[in-house]
This record gives C-alpha cells, structure tokens and sequence, in this order.
C-alpha cells in the first residue's frame, strides 16, 4: 500500500493536491490554479514522502519530515473517490506507529473547515493554534515510545 516516492511522482501528487484541496481552498477564497500546484513543486522531498497505491494505482501520499523538535506531516492527500473509507486512518496508524517508536511528536497544519480535521482528531491531535486559514495541530508520541528495551 505505501512506497518511496520518486521525483516522476511530483506532477500526479500535484494534481490530487489540486483536486483534494480546491473546495476548501475555494470556501476560503484562496484557489488559485496555478499556485495550488507549485506550492507541492516547491516543497515535495521525494526522501520524506510514501506513495499510497491500491492495485499499483497512486491514489494518494503522505510526506512526513524532520522539523525542529517534530516530525512534520504534510502533503496527506487521498483520492476523493477512496475517502471515508478507512484508509486514510490505516495510512495514519501507520505514520504514527513510526513516530511513536521514534519518541516522536507529529505537528501538522489543517484548513479551517476540513474534514480532515475530525480525522487527526480522532488519532489523538489537539490544536496548538489556529488563524483565519490554518489549524495548527500536534500529537505527543503515544504508548509505544514508552516502551524500553
């Protein structure tokens, strides 16, 4: 289900991100055709990002990356077709079983308004702040990185 992205994946990743964010950009006021795309160009590190594939199909990513005193989540996109079914919260288990084992707390920002709001939630992300655009979210490392060897 996840891979390593490749640089030939930038071009498909910036279209989902078009697609999966324009409603909620454009209930913003902030779509722009052109800037939606090469935000992903002028951030995407193939070294931090997973390529989510059902059937060798891309249908989705994550990019999680190393910030100051976190691991940053970012770039989580999924098919809008393949949304509300569960996978979006496997991919996520699956990220922050990572993190956790690290000892590791996962910042991320959040569109005012998403749906993907209530997903982080339930995986135990509280708001650290928020403006008229973004909600900033964080989530400690859970039980697992408790566990000593």
């Amino acid at each position: 289900m996840l891979r390593s992205a490749t640089a030939a994946d930038i071009e498909v990743i910036a279209e989902l991100r078009a697609t999966v964010m324009r409603a909620d950009l454009e209930r913003l006021g902030r779509y722009d055709e052109h800037r939606v795309r090469q935000r992903l160009r002028d951030s995407f590190s193939a070294q931090h990002t997973s390529i989510i594939e059902i059937d060798r199909e891309l249908v989705g990513c994550v990019t999680v990356r190393p910030a100051e005193d976190r691991q940053w989540l970012e770039h989580f996109y999924l098919a809008p077709h393949l949304q509300g079914r569960g996978l979006g919260s496997a991919v996520l288990r699956t990220v922050l079983e990572r993190t956790d084992a690290q000892g590791m707390t996962v910042g991320l920002n959040v569109l005012q308004g998403s749906a993907a709001r209530r997903l982080y939630e339930r995986h135990g992300f509280v708001v650290e702040a928020e403006d008229p655009i973004d909600v900033f979210m964080a989530r400690p490392p859970g039980p697992s990185s408790d566990v000593r060897a």
